[in-house]
């Protein structure tokens, strides 16, 4: 979902948007622009990464099964 938001820019700053990016797609620039500042995606990005290595997973995996085998000889 989208919200509408004014904003104030020197008008000089505002012609040269819309000289260089266009008027209907400044809004689209500005959020490009803004988007790594105020959201933190690198770890989601981080994970995404790690699950496409299929190879990374796989020893992830018979490392957690020997993980459990070995908590299963343990005493309580």
């Amino acid at each position: 979902m989208h919200k509408k938001m004014t904003i104030t820019l020197d008008e000089a700053v505002y012609d040269g948007l819309h000289r260089t990016i266009g008027k209907r797609k400044i809004s689209q620039f500005i959020e490009d622009l803004v988007k790594p500042h105020v959201m933190d995606t690198r770890l989601d990005d981080g994970y995404q990464a790690m699950a496409a290595d299929v190879m990374r997973e796989e020893e992830a995996m018979e490392w957690c099964n020997a993980l459990a085998g070995d908590m299963s000889n343990e005493t309580r």
